[in-house]
This record gives C-alpha cells, sequence and structure tokens, in this order.
C-alpha cells in the first residue's frame, strides 16, 4: 500500500482490505488499551501514530510530535513500530527475548516489528512494550539522546 494520505484514524482503517482492517484494529486496540496517558493517537507520516503532543513537547529537529509508536499496512505486511524499544537497548533486548519466549517469530528492523497476521504477534507482549514507557520518561531519553556524545559518521 502506497503511503496513505488519510487524514484521520478512520479514514485510514476504511481504506484498507477488510483482512488488513481487522489486524490493524486488533493491534490498535491494544496499543490504545496500554497506552500511557499523555501520548496522543493521530495520523503522521501516512501511520496511524502514537505521539509525544507538540503542546508537551514542542522542541522537536521537525516541527513534528516525537513519535512514540505507530501501525502502518505496508505492502507485503503490516508494521509495529516501537520507537521506545528502539531508543533502549535494555528494553530492546528484554522484548527480543519476551518474543522469543513467547513462541513467536521475531521479524524486527530497528524500530518495526513486521506481521502478517494478528496471530503472528504476542500481543499481551505488545500491550506490555506500550506501557512500558511513561512520557515523561520517553521525553527524558529524547532529551538524554541529544545530550549525549554522537559517533563520528565514516564514509563507505
Amino acid at each position: 500500500m502506497p503511503q496513505s494520505k488519510a487524514r484521520t484514524v478512520e479514514e485510514y482503517l476504511a481504506a484498507l482490505p477488510p483482512s488488513r482492517r481487522e489486524a490493524i484494529a486488533a493491534v490498535r486496540k491494544i496499543v490504545l488499551d496500554h497506552l500511557p496517558e499523555g501520548y496522543e493517537e493521530t495520523m503522521l507520516w501516512g501511520m496511524i501514530a502514537y505521539v509525544v503532543p507538540l503542546k508537551r513537547y514542542p522542541n522537536t529537529y521537525n516541527r513534528q510530535p516525537l513519535e512514540y509508536a505507530a501501525l502502518a499496512s505496508q505492502k507485503d505486511y503490516m508494521s509495529l513500530y516501537l520507537m521506545n524499544v528502539y531508543a533502549d537497548q535494555e528494553a530492546a533486548r528484554w522484548f527480543s527475548e519476551q518474543y522469543t519466549a513467547s513462541g513467536k517469530k521475531l521479524d524486527m528492523g530497528k524500530s518495526c516489528v513486521r506481521f502478517k497476521r494478528v496471530d503472528d504477534l504476542p500481543l499481551g507482549l505488545i500491550g506490555e512494550a506500550i506501557a512500558r514507557t511513561p512520557l515523561a520518561e520517553f521525553i527524558e531519553r529524547v532529551e538524554a539522546s541529544r545530550r549525549g556524545p554522537h559517533p563520528k559518521r565514516t564514509s563507505a
């Protein structure tokens, strides 16, 4: 699916084929049920996004809200983006270990968990991962990453 032009979550879901709509809606329910207080659901970058509102943290490099998590229907799979797992090595290790322990096969890029069916996901773990990082802690991690040393880039 090309990047969605939907302006609302409802428009996004309505544009999906029925099987994708059901899967995305099921994962969305888990996210909403476990989303810590203060984050907001919106559309961002053609995906359903869960963000730190600009009124809470306006100091972003691109003037867009900080993305905490997101859901998207791609061409060959669906994705759940977990920025709190990506941005924290301990959380990434925990998530990987728990995913493996669930008996499900983890297909993950840097921040995105790819899945073809909702049954591919350990939904309890997804809920735990979403609930793991309160808003203030996520903002602090962002601030710390800005203060910390940045690795030098090397040319390939």
